[in-house]
């Protein structure tokens, strides 16, 4: 069998183990890693959100591995509280990455590091896949047991299998050609992030 049907024989094994995975029972570590609260106070009106007005997200009861979701611009916005072994992870795969510098990705210039953040802590990312627009499975864990062998945690699109890390950066010989988009955004207050507006001088982050 040539590395391209084996490829491709992976991604499908994947994407069948995911799907599969989806509709049984998270066990109670993954359930922890799962939760995805919404955040549904200090939101604009429907129709100035899809004009683009900032949302703003409250983080102070996000825990280390859990993630939340926004929406702005119509647009999913993850909020993900990275825990120290994440944060290790992010140095330790750069070799498996298709831009880990983020040269040819879409970020403001306060994020171009490696942690593609502001506080490395927070990553802050827009949770569509940079292939043809599907939604990504956030699976943090190493070595999820609905994952391919050596998974290490981040993003998995089932759709045609694209994987990014937990700072939204693309794995190479994957479909999606660029790493997850990071929108603009700053802290307003240690617990508040405002999404869709650069940071203001004097402030926060």
């Amino acid at each position: 069998m040539s590395t391209e049907d084996q490829t491709s024989t992976d991604v499908n094994l994947t994407r069948r183990k995911v799907l599969t995975g989806a509709t049984g029972v998270v066990g109670a570590i993954g359930a922890g890693f799962m939760a995805v609260p919404f955040i549904g106070s200090w939101m604009p009106s429907e129709r100035a959100k899809a004009a683009g007005a900032p949302v703003d997200a409250d983080v102070s009861q996000l825990q280390p591995g859990q993630m939340l979701t926004v929406s702005w611009r119509g647009k999913p916005v993850w909020v993900v509280r990275r825990t120290p072994e994440m944060l290790k992870m992010l140095a330790e795969n750069v070799t498996e990455l298709r831009d880990p510098d983020s040269n040819e990705s879409d970020q403001p210039d306060y994020a171009k590091n490696s942690f593609r953040s502001v506080n490395e802590e927070f990553l802050v990312v827009v949770g569509i896949c940079t292939h043809l627009g599907c939604a990504p499975l956030y699976r943090p864990a190493v070595g999820s047991p609905d994952m391919q062998e050596g998974w290490k945690g981040g993003f998995f699109c089932p759709c045609h299998g694209s994987s990014f890390d937990l700072a939204g950066r693309v794995v190479k010989s994957v479909p999606a050609p660029i790493n997850l988009e990071i929108p603009p955004y700053h802290f307003r207050t240690e617990s508040v992030i405002r999404v869709g507006e650069d940071p203001v001088e004097g402030g926060v982050a």
